[in-house]
């Protein structure tokens, strides 16, 4: 209800009927309800269940990834696809993936927590480790899809604003018959090299226009974690614009 009111007062095209009778609920596995609470994040569940490929772009705290792996979850359970297959470039941010103790799982497994978190927050425990020993669901680094063709398949890469031009072009043209690709990232926070151009952000000028492909760019207004979390984006907006002038 506070959600209702807040979109309200700041998006004065919105009215209080629209947002309480058009919310999107989603059961991913039958343990909770998931809600759109933005219109934002409910138009990005629409071009879901309606196109081949989503580009969710937008700030830190905005749902793309719980959404899509909620999505995912519901997709599988509903027989709609065979697999998930969740995807993040695993992007060196100070530390060398070299140096980390452990083997290799235990160095990815860092870059790829938080879609864990999402899928056990949307799953029991006991059903998503299951799923991910039988390999129903995959958790992997972006570089592990080379040379793939994923068919039957909800397929999701995260912080994709951490791609390479040539990283992208490999996931777009992994995907196979009776998939579904999602991809989320927010273009205000790369972490490539210097000189590296982000693949998410030549993706949105290449693809665009594709029948089938639909972006959708969510903006501080859909941040749905503590409020101070949207006063931290704007905040970092308004400097990131004063630069600019």
């Amino acid at each position: 209800m506070r959600d209702a009111f807040k979109h309200i007062a700041e998006d004065r095209s919105s009215s209080f009927r629209e947002l309480l009778t058009n919310k999107k609920i989603i059961n991913p596995a039958g343990r909770k309800q998931i809600t759109a609470r933005s219109p934002n994040q409910r138009r990005y569940l629409e071009l879901i269940e309606q196109n081949d490929v989503v580009f969710g772009i937008g700030p830190a705290g905005t749902g793309k990834t719980y959404l899509a792996v909620a999505m995912a979850v519901q997709y599988l359970m509903t027989k709609r696809v065979n697999r998930i297959v969740l995807a993040r470039p695993a992007v060196e941010a100070g530390e060398k993936l070299g140096f980390l103790p452990g083997d290799l799982q235990d160095k990815v497994d860092p870059y790829l927590r938080p879609i864990y978190d999402a899928l056990f927050d949307v799953m029991d425990h006991e059903r998503v480790t299951s799923f991910l020993e039988k390999r129903v669901i995959e958790v992997a680094p972006l570089a592990f899809m080379r040379g793939r063709t994923l068919g039957d398949a909800f397929i999701i890469l995260d912080e994709a604003q951490n791609t390479t031009s040539e990283q992208m072009k490999m996931f777009l043209t992994r995907i196979g018959f009776g998939s579904k690709a999602v991809i989320t990232g927010d273009v205000t926070q790369i972490d490539l090299p210097a000189g590296r151009k982000s693949g998410l952000i030549e993706a949105q000028q290449v693809v665009r226009g594709i029948k089938g492909v639909e972006f959708i760019e969510f903006t501080a207004r859909d941040v749905v974690r503590h409020n101070i979390v949207q006063l931290i984006v704007n905040a970092y907006d308004e400097h990131t614009r004063k630069i600019n002038i």
